[in-house]
């Protein structure tokens, strides 16, 4: 039995704290968090005091996305959340730690009721990126531990192996990939079922080392709206409200995505690319560099990490790479070159099978 705080807890609030976040005097921060993260909350809090700042701890309820999607109409689902727009503005940055007790809370709930809500708390959304002072991670706890098909104890090894790395040094190696992809023009993904092209021109890479998600470890670029051509199948099944779509094949003509096949949950898919007129374009190219993550676990936040693959989303681009897609969706489906595959720039392969093939850091 376990006694005391774990060690790594300490660390990694150090890390969420200090490194991921600019935190000043008087700054109001927003702690968000369920229940089994009372140890990292209260680490992060004791921090956040220590600056002279004021943590604003926000705990969640289990069960209460079930009991609110369930029980909510649409007028209350599509009701904009004045006070936490209010809150929002006011608040210099957020913390957010995944606490999932059960993955599959939401399997059974209408993903049309989902979608609604989400447009709603958009601007939420909207505010806290722009302010560019959040950061998420998730918190080991046994329902994610199941999904990863580990014990809990092996599961905990797994994540803080992955969030407790040298950042600076990732960044440092992530920086030649930004200058490639700052230079580049026409982007092509070649693998089995996969023959996609689009264009990057005049967009900017952006590294991602702990700011914004932990654990962290890809660069990305917004590619422009119009150019997506092709077609794509994705290796791992992309996990959303409690439901895994399968097998998820996209063909896009002229930016947007014109079919999409599933062998489980297609209608989901089809469902989810309609949610606005931005979700049927890509707003996000991503490449993995955290090669301490090697094993997909159905949580995005790790598999869009993992080092020898890459990541499409549909939907929403983050605007400081010139992006300008907007939607209420961002999602993420993830491509495994590990597997057999390359993706090129320009005419010039950047990594194949797994493997880049140009200088890192």
């Amino acid at each position: 039995m376990k006694i005391g705080m774990d060690p790594r807890i300490k660390k990694l609030a150090n890390i969420l704290v200090n490194h991921s976040l600019k935190i000043k005097k008087d700054d109001i921060i927003d702690v968000n968090c369920g229940i089994e993260a009372k140890d990292l909350a209260l680490e992060i809090s004791r921090l956040i005091l220590l600056k002279g700042a004021f943590p604003r701890v926000n705990c969640g309820l289990p069960g209460f996305a079930y009991t609110y999607f369930k029980n909510a109409t649409n007028e209350q689902l599509s009701k904009k959340p004045e006070l936490r727009i209010y809150e929002a503005e006011k608040i210099a940055g957020t913390i957010s730690i995944g606490t999932e007790n059960n993955t599959k809370e939401l399997s059974n709930i209408a993903p049309e009721k989902i979608a609604l809500r989400r447009k709603a708390t958009k601007p939420i959304s909207d505010i806290v990126i722009k302010k560019d002072n959040w950061v998420i991670c998730d918190m080991p706890t046994n329902a994610m531990a199941q999904d990863a098909e580990m014990s809990l104890e092996e599961f905990e090894d797994f994540v803080y192996s992955a969030c407790l790395r040298d950042w600076k040094k990732e960044e440092r190696i992530q920086t030649n990939l930004k200058k490639v992809l700052d230079k580049g023009k026409q982007v092509r993904i070649i693998g089995p079922n996969t023959d996609l092209t689009f264009s990057i021109e005049g967009r900017q890479g952006i590294k991602c080392f702990g700011k914004r998600n932990m654990p962290d470890g890809e660069v990305f670029i917004a590619p422009v709206e119009d150019t997506t051509e092709g077609y794509i199948h994705y290796d791992f099944p992309v996990c959303v409200y409690g439901k895994e779509i399968d097998n998820i094949k996209l063909e896009f003509k002229k930016g947007k995505v014109v079919k999409a096949t599933a062998s489980k949950n297609q209608d989901l898919l089809r469902k989810m690319i309609k949610i606005d007129p931005g979700a049927c374009k890509l707003g996000e190219f991503g490449i993995g560099t955290n090669f301490g993550i090697k094993k997909f676990i159905k949580s995005i936040l790790f598999d869009e990490k993992i080092g020898g693959t890459i990541h499409l989303a549909l939907g929403m681009a983050y605007p400081e790479g010139g992006g300008q897609n907007k939607s209420a969706l961002h999602w993420d489906m993830i491509k495994d070159l590990r597997k057999g595959g390359k993706f090129m720039i320009d005419g010039k392969v950047i990594q194949e099978n797994g493997k880049f093939k140009i200088k890192m850091g």
